[in-house]
């Protein structure tokens, strides 16, 4: 029984021994090998980062009433998805980044702070698609080589087995030792497209599950925030009738 570096051995010289085509399907591979494992290793920093500061960050919106101090907090966190939808709602709110504390806010009239909860409902949803866009960026090319690559090696393969037949017509023999090398040379094209498939196509499937996740935390942090800039407009509204009718009260009492 052959050992492993036996095993390692040989197909390493057969690799070094193949034909033109069979390296240039080979060099084609790894580098879609190459850049993928690179896509796959960026993205899992990226999610994991991602993944941490959206948890601190609803961790502090759960925690801290007031929308300014909440907003100087979303800035640091620039890997946060959901902290990013946070900051283009409250752009929306506050272009300028004027407000200073939360009483400003209150303070606005109703179509200068909220300027429609319809148009405010609308950024926070382009800005969830921007989001999920920058983190679907480069998947496709997963996609492509989990698609392309078995079929590159395909390729490789009919081309080795071609010549594998062509040395059997020139050599007038059928013999295993005659086919084998052409043939065995074919299957590592075959073998090289394979490798370099499965893991983009367990990656991208992976990823995919993860964004649809983060979409979800997005969509529903989009309804909580769009539902509390209402209740503080509510609040606000309520506050200012109640202002005026005792400013009414008042200006009777000194008649």
């Amino acid at each position: 029984m052959p050992s492993f570096d036996t095993i390692d051995t040989s197909i390493i010289e057969l690799i070094l021994s193949a034909s033109i085509i069979t390296h240039a399907v080979l060099i084609v591979l790894l580098f879609f090998s190459l850049v993928s494992w690179a896509i796959i290793f960026q993205k899992f920093l990226l999610f994991r980062r991602s993944a941490a500061e959206n948890k601190k960050f609803l961790s502090l919106y759960w925690k801290v009433e007031n929308l300014i101090e909440l907003r100087r907090a979303a800035v640091r966190l620039k890997l946060s998805p959901v902290a990013r939808v946070f900051l283009a709602g409250m752009e929306r709110l506050d272009p300028t980044f004027s407000l200073k504390s939360e009483d400003d806010l209150r303070g606005m009239e109703e179509p200068e702070r909220v300027a429609g909860l319809k148009i405010l409902e609308r950024t926070l949803k382009r800005s969830v698609d921007e989001q999920i866009g920058a983190l679907e960026s480069y998947l496709s090319f997963l996609a492509t080589t989990g698609n392309v690559s078995p079929f590159i090696g395909l390729f490789g393969t009919v081309l080795g087995i071609i010549t594998a037949f062509q040395g059997i017509s020139r050599q007038g023999s059928a013999s295993i030792a005659a086919v084998a090398p052409g043939i065995a040379e074919a299957l590592v094209a075959t073998a090289a497209g394979l490798l370099a498939a499965i893991p983009a196509v367990v990656a991208f499937n992976y990823y995919v599950s993860r964004i649809r996740m983060m979409a979800s935390e997005m969509e529903t942090f989009s309804t909580e925030f769009l539902s509390r800039v209402e209740e503080r407009g509510v609040q606000s509204k309520v506050t200012r009738k109640a202002g005026s009718a005792k400013s009414g009260l008042a200006g009777m009492g000194a008649e």
